[in-house]
């Protein structure tokens, strides 16, 4: 009996070649998105990639087409893993977010074309699903408690099981809420952040949230990387009869080490690695025992390639993944992030984001949140192109989401962490 064969819609591997690197930069939403397209000499046949660095995207542009572009351009797309090692290690002095999220936008690209030339989406290229659809959180804010809780009762309504609760505060340190005046008219840095108010202010947000909301409505913190370790463990105890799926950023990174004995007192699941700039960085916390959940944003890292490495870790490792994916990650991330959650046994729960129709514009076939669920599209590779018309009409240059980076400060003066 004869072996079925199916054709190939793409030439052989030996006529592949990449034609053409390039970054492209687009803020439908005020954010700077980078996505790298990776074109060869098939006609049709590209791919797109998350290089999303919103803080420092020009310089992730520049790396992108002064640097890689003549590293890859007639070469074979399909050694993703020789290409994006050949990326990597042509710097000499290597690694940094810049560098990892120029690489990922090649090694997402590379995955892309791969899906493409197999007639695959990229999670079957991975193994296939181990489960139908990724369960997502989105965030809630205000400037008081009421404003908070009637936001969250907002986003359940709409069909979300997971809401992150933020709560403004004075000097801006309720990162993710509205801003709001000073309390503190007469210290020397009168819009200063305080954080014993913060630490007095938080668990009466959660306690009127845990009184008012469906009590099956699982509930989220981020602290965004403002405590020491002691303030950390006593926010963690007094949230402890609020059952938080999980309390976010305790620790800035330059503390990190501190994270297991934190972890260990704490009575919450802790989330941990937004901020980790590498793969080796997120494999300490996964193997140290620092997190619950590793919070990586994929495109820091480096890409598909090393999540889904960090994922097999996790696995092993009891720590189940909770991928960063806001607005500040483009829909070709977002897609990748849900690829890793749908084919890995690891995963918790993923960071979710509500684009704006002009980001469906730039990028058609976005992934939509339905019901608090996102699906994989089904279609070859990403299933998501990029219109460069439409991103050309939001430039990124007229972006503003990077202002918040320059920390908030004290009372005292003293300048913290964003």
């Amino acid at each position: 009996m004869a072996i079925e064969t199916f054709a190939n819609p793409w030439r052989p591997r030996e006529d592949v070649r990449i034609t053409s690197v390039r970054a492209i930069t687009t803020a439908p939403e005020g954010i700077a998105l980078v996505v790298v397209r990776v074109d060869t000499d098939v006609p049709g046949l590209y791919g797109l990639g998350c290089a999303t660095f919103t803080q420092r995207w020009k310089a992730v542009e520049a790396f992108v087409n002064e640097h890689l572009a003549r590293l890859l351009v007639g070469r074979y797309p399909g050694d993703i893993g020789d290409l994006t090692r050949l990326a990597a290690f042509t710097g000499y002095w290597r690694g940094g977010p810049v560098t990892n999220n120029a690489i990922s936008g090649i090694d997402q690209a590379l995955w892309d074309i791969a899906g493409k030339r197999a007639g695959m989406p990229v999670h079957e290229l991975l193994g296939g699903k181990v489960r139908a659809a990724a369960d997502t959180y989105l965030h809630a804010a205000g400037r008081t408690v009421d404003e908070v809780v009637e936001d969250a009762q907002r986003l359940v309504d709409l069909g979300q099981r997971h809401v992150r609760l933020q709560m403004s505060t004075p000097g801006g340190g309720g990162y993710g809420a509205p801003a709001v005046p000073t309390e503190y008219p007469d210290a020397p840095y009168r819009n200063g952040w305080s954080a014993r108010d913060y630490l007095r202010r938080t668990p009466a947000l959660f306690e009127a949230a845990r009184d008012r909301l469906p009590d099956n409505v699982e509930l989220l913190h981020d602290v965004h990387s403002r405590l020491s370790p002691k303030e950390a463990v006593w926010l963690a105890r007094a949230l402890e009869p609020y059952r938080l799926f999980f309390l976010e950023d305790v620790l800035a990174p330059e503390h990190w080490d501190r994270l297991p004995e934190v972890r260990a007192a704490s009575p919450v699941p802790i989330a941990v690695g937004e901020l980790t700039t590498s793969l080796q960085e997120a494999v300490r916390l996964v193997r140290d025992g620092g997190v619950d959940f590793i919070r990586s944003h994929v495109s820091d890292i480096g890409g598909l390639t090393p999540a889904r490495k960090l994922a097999d870790l996790a696995e092993l490792c009891g720590v189940r993944t909770a991928w960063h994916g806001p607005g500040d990650t483009s829909p070709i991330g977002a897609a990748a992030n849900v690829a890793l959650d749908v084919t890995s046994a690891a995963f918790g729960i993923q960071e979710g984001h509500l684009y704006g129709e002009a980001v469906h514009e730039v990028f058609p076939g976005t992934l939509r949140i339905e019901n608090g669920w996102l699906h994989p599209n089904e279609t070859p590779g990403w299933g998501i192109d990029l219109d460069e018309a439409a991103a050309a009409k939001f430039p990124a240059e007229l972006s503003g989401h990077d202002a918040w980076a320059a920390g908030v400060r004290r009372v005292d003066g003293a300048l913290e962490a964003p």
